[in-house]
């Protein structure tokens, strides 16, 4: 399905990919918190994009723009490949994963292990740059194993400047590609923010943006006084509203709603929608457990979309959304 891409305002602030959260409805979600904040998709494989269901993995809403696709491979023909197909979908930049240290990632030797080969990442950024109609970036870590990122990230950084590479988004964390579960590897290798913001004094003409543990609005102001971006995970999909409710102020622009019962209210027609077209709730409102996170009511909102939305109707939903209504009234 081909679709126009648009042109990103500067990003300042984006949602990290995430795999089995970040999907169409998430974005969906998301997008009407903020309309500035760049989303991205889950990682698709580049064999995952030639050789599989590619309405599946590449279809999406226009109002998710703007949009970017992240890719996982160490085959540059594949990427190339993958991206050419790719292109056709419209979508507002393409990224690479260097970043990812799951035991499925390492098996099919791409992810944050391709930091141990950065003249393969360049051939492969090289080979996806030749065919995509939009920019080609990359998502990585600051090292991995007992590699020292005071040497290696910046060695990184300049090889894929090099090969034109302009935007850069930088997990403040090594991956442990061994002894460490990827749970493990979003919590327990120290975060290092001063290496990362001293990268962006090494490479001022490029757009490098820091991720990882950045827990709140004030955290991603605080960065932006360094960086040019910030790319919230976690925080992002459990403290929805906290992250995104006033995210386009970061632009100078005024928030698209002024509550997270407003949100909530504007979901309810997708998601009745969504159940005519003979889908669950549960695939929408798993997303957004956490809209009313430290409100009066947030426990039975969670508590009622738990129990209820893999079977039930949008009565479910009413029931959940009186929960914190009738507190906030």
């Amino acid at each position: 399905m081909k679709r126009k891409s648009h042109n990103i305002v500067p990003w300042r602030m984006s949602c990290a990919p995430m795999m089995d959260w970040t999907d169409r409805h998430c974005r969906s979600f998301h997008r009407l918190m903020s309309r500035h904040a760049l989303l991205y998709t889950e990682m698709v494989t580049a064999p995952a994009i030639i050789h599989g269901d590619r309405a599946r993995l590449l279809d999406h809403d226009a109002i998710e723009h703007p949009l970017a696709l992240q890719i996982g491979g160490s085959d540059p023909a594949e990427l190339r490949q993958a991206t050419r197909i790719a292109s056709e979908w419209g979508y507002d930049e393409i990224n690479l994963n260097v970043g990812c240290p799951s035991d499925r990632v390492q098996s099919g030797c791409f992810g944050a292990v391709l930091m141990k080969q950065p003249d393969l990442v360049v051939d492969c950024v090289s080979a996806m740059q030749e065919v995509s109609p939009v920019e080609v970036t990359v998502k990585c870590r600051i090292g991995v194993d007992d590699q020292n990122p005071a040497t290696v990230l910046p060695d990184f950084i300049s090889r894929l400047r090099a090969a034109g590479t302009r935007r850069i988004a930088i997990h403040a964390r090594k991956a442990w590609l061994q002894g460490l579960s990827p749970r493990e590897n979003r919590d327990v290798p120290p975060l290092d923010y001063p290496l990362v913001h001293a990268m962006k004094k090494a490479f001022p003409d490029l757009h490098l943006s820091v991720n990882g543990g950045i827990t709140s609005l004030d955290e991603v102001r605080e960065h932006l006084e360094v960086m040019d971006g910030v790319m919230v995970g976690r925080a992002a999909y459990h403290q929805p509203w906290d992250i995104l409710g006033k995210a386009d102020t970061l632009w100078g622009a005024p928030p698209p709603f002024g509550s997270a019962a407003e949100v909530a209210l504007a979901m309810r027609p997708r998601i009745e929608a969504h159940l005519r077209a003979g889908g669950r709730m549960h695939q929408i409102t798993r997303h957004m457990l956490g809209l009313f996170h430290g409100q009066p009511g947030a426990r039975g909102w969670k508590r009622t979309l738990s129990e209820g939305a893999s079977t039930g109707g949008i009565e479910v939903y009413d029931a959940a959304l009186s929960q914190v209504t009738r507190l906030a009234a």
